[in-house]
């Protein structure tokens, strides 16, 4: 299959012609009006520091149907021995940036570039995009964000400066998800550490006809509701 290559018009070509490594598209921009796009049929961007900008659209697609979300018991014991502080939406910053700052101390490449991290701090602010956070006192100490369309929302990358500080947060992302009625975390990337949660991967047309059931054609939640009851602050 061919690379499309995108213009300044906000158009992607179908999801399906992405090449068997899951690429689908070279070029465009992060603006969120591309973003929003790019997310409704499941496509997301992923590159390095010195490459272009690229589009994926995986098949098979790894996803949580929260119904389906398995929680470990030796995490939940663990969860009540250490009692952390977990909140939602109080350090969207942080949480992104320690997300590429833990890989890179660990000698690893990241795609959170400086690009990428403007882009998703602005959708933060405009309302689609979310972080869980785990805190020791008033230390970061875990985190993980997406982005949320509908009753879907994508998961985009998590970090961990403790033993089980994401895994944490993932709990607490999946207890949010489930008491306000969403129906499918999209995990991107095929992984052993999310199959043992319960993911599972499902084929790109099944993954495409449930981002059409479950996010509406013309209009996107942008408010959680914690953010009007602060339901889901620290707990």
């Amino acid at each position: 299959m061919p690379v499309f290559q995108l213009t300044d018009q906000v158009l992607f070509p179908p999801p399906e012609l992405a090449e068997e490594s899951g690429l689908l598209a070279v070029g465009g921009d992060l603006s969120p009006r591309r973003l929003l796009a790019a997310y409704r049929l499941g496509i997301f961007p992923w590159y390095g520091e010195n490459d272009p900008l690229l589009w994926w659209f995986p098949s098979p697609r790894l996803v949580i149907f929260p119904t389906e979300f398995h929680s470990p018991r030796s995490l939940r014991r663990a969860l009540r021995r250490t009692a952390p502080s977990l909140t939602i939406n109080r350090a969207f910053e942080g949480v992104i940036t320690s997300c590429a700052d833990v890989r890179r101390e660990r000698g690893e490449q990241t795609w959170i570039t400086p690009d990428m991290l403007a882009a998703y701090i602005d959708l933060h602010h405009r309302g689609y995009c979310h972080s869980v956070e785990c805190w020791q006192g008033t230390a970061l100490v875990g985190g993980l964000y997406g982005l949320a369309l509908g009753k879907v929302f994508f998961g985009e990358s998590m970090f961990s400066r403790v033993t089980n500080a994401s895994k944490f947060c993932l709990l607490h992302l999946v207890a949010f998800l489930q008491e306000n009625d969403y129906e499918l975390l999209d995990c991107q990337m095929t992984t052993a550490h999310l199959q043992q949660f319960g993911a599972r991967e499902i084929s790109a047309p099944h993954f495409l006809d449930l981002l059409k059931l479950l996010i509406p054609t013309t209009t996107y939640d942008s408010k959680w509701p914690h953010e009007k009851n602060d339901r889901y602050g620290i707990v």
